[in-house]
């Protein structure tokens, strides 16, 4: 066993600018399973290129491991089993063809291009390939977005039985499955705790709602302390000056003795009420703030808004899936679940009335959709927004200050209202996504993975949310949490 050492580690991205991280210490031993979290645009993904030597930093980082990054970029037309044997140099395919086993994937892989497999079979190819290098500590960046449950599932199973890796994932039950340490970046530090997510979770909780009673308690000494120093001040100051207007038979040595005594008591008071501020100022430094998100659901003009009946799907004139038969009524909140390539996706286009004049994507069987039904729509894929917030706001028709409230209420930094949305993390335009969905008033919400990306405690505030306003929802999530928290029906493709 060996150690990563990061010693008064300090890195913004531009010369000038606030710093990501600022003299971050800490070790870890590297045949640690460590769950890497923290809120979207933290700097997680920053870290990880720190240690694989990407970025100029001030500070150590040293080790006697070397690094490897997933996603691993390669050449999409290789084969599965040439891109195996050069990045894992040195292993025989056999033992490549044994970890795709314990990731359920069949060795029939590995003649097929790299570009023609699924986004499972890639993250799976790619895990196994670099855990068979030697002497290397796996950064494994986000490997989950967009695999389906199962995939999800193998995926967790496969890392319980390794060790020596950083996994990035807002993925909750991902994390408590294959996870033993938990590296979280916090407002204002980095901390390393013993368990998994829901222990760490736990803990902070415990810690959060400590500091919170021990602030309310310390901001009422500290009124009370104020209080009491002025009137000792008021009295002492008074009786100073009211003893040179007393007759000669007055004791003014006794007056003015006194006097001092009481001034001497509201300094120990003051200086007591300043110990006081400054443990105050010690507490609630990694609060996230998690504000109470809004929507604005509508009521429809009928109870039943979608039904099928022996509902057939095609896409490019091949059918994918048949015999579906649903509905969705008012306030149901429906998990589109099944397999990628099961046509989930395809479902929504049709829902929405987006088939590309039937040619793309079409159906047979008996599909109703109500009158005039509003639908507010998340995408799965985010890559084309670009511009400024103002112009994402006015192209869909938004209510520009709701929208902005609603981004800051999912802990959007000020700074990044003044930014291109191009140069966003992957995570804060799904939040621009969110944001707009959630400004809409809309009978029906459709979200299609609307969770990529997300981290944990914007997660926890869409699902309370949810549970708060109870909106007509069809939504296709991979996070098993979530999902049982939200849904009170599914529609199955698989």
């Amino acid at each position: 066993m060996s150690q990563i050492s990061v010693s008064n580690l300090t890195f913004a991205y531009d010369e000038g600018r606030v710093n990501i991280f600022e003299n971050v210490s800490f070790t870890i031993d590297t045949d640690w399973r460590l769950g890497f979290c923290g809120r979207n645009g933290r700097g997680k993904t920053t870290f990880l290129k720190l240690l694989c030597g990407e970025l100029e930093y001030k500070g150590t980082i040293s080790s006697t491991v070397r690094f490897s990054y997933f996603p691993f970029e390669t050449d999409s037309r290789t084969t599965v089993a040439a891109f195996a044997e050069r990045v894992a140099a040195g292993h025989e395919l056999w033992e490549f063809q044994r970890e795709l086993n314990l990731l359920d994937t069949d060795g029939g892989v590995l003649d097929r291009p790299f570009q023609d497999l699924s986004e499972g079979e890639r993250v799976k190819v790619s895990l196994a390939a670099l855990f068979l290098r030697d002497n290397h500590f796996l950064l494994i960046d986000e490997p989950t977005n967009h695999l389906d449950g199962e995939s999800r599932r193998a995926v967790g199973a496969y890392l319980n039985k390794k060790k020596g890796f950083i996994l990035v994932s807002h993925d909750r039950t991902l994390l408590d499955g294959c996870t033993d340490h938990i590296l979280s970046i916090n407002k204002t530090n980095i901390e390393i705790q013993k368990g998994n997510f829901s222990s760490w979770l736990t803990n902070k909780e415990r810690k959060d709602n400590f500091e919170k009673a021990q602030n309310k308690k310390l901001a009422g000494e500290i009124d009370k302390l104020k209080a009491a120093a002025r009137r000792k001040s008021g009295w002492s100051d008074s009786a100073e000056r009211g003893k040179y207007r007393l007759g000669e038979s007055s004791d003014r040595g006794y007056i003015g003795s006194k006097a001092a005594k009481v001034m001497k008591t509201a300094k120990a008071i003051e200086k007591r009420r300043d110990a006081a501020a400054e443990e105050k100022a010690r507490l609630l430094k990694n609060i996230e703030r998690a504000d109470a998100l809004e929507m604005f659901p509508a009521p429809y003009r009928a109870k039943r808004l979608i039904s099928a009946r022996d509902l057939a799907l095609a896409r490019g004139g091949r059918e994918i899936v048949s015999g579906l038969n649903f509905t969705i009524s008012e306030g149901d909140r429906i998990h589109l679940r099944g397999k990628n390539g099961s046509g989930k996706s395809s479902l929504i286009q049709i829902l929405r009335g987006e088939m590309d004049g039937g040619k793309a994507v079409g159906y047979n069987g008996a599909l109703e959709i109500g009158a005039n039904l509003k639908i507010s729509y998340v995408p799965q894929d985010t890559s084309a927004l670009r511009g400024s917030l103002q112009e994402f706001a006015r192209e869909h028709a938004l209510d520009d200050a709701l929208f902005r409230v609603i981004l800051m209420h999912l802990d959007f930094d000020k700074t990044l209202f003044d930014m291109d949305i191009y140069g966003y993390s992957a995570g804060q335009k799904k939040k621009v996504y969110l944001a707009k969905s959630l400004s809409e008033s809309a009978h029906l919400y459709i979200w299609d993975e609307p969770l990529n990306y997300i981290d944990v405690f914007s997660r926890m505030q869409i699902e309370e949310l949810i549970l708060r306003y109870k909106p007509t929802i069809l939504f296709v999530e991979h996070d098993r949490t979530f999902a049982e928290r939200i849904a009170t029906g599914a529609i199955d493709l698989s």
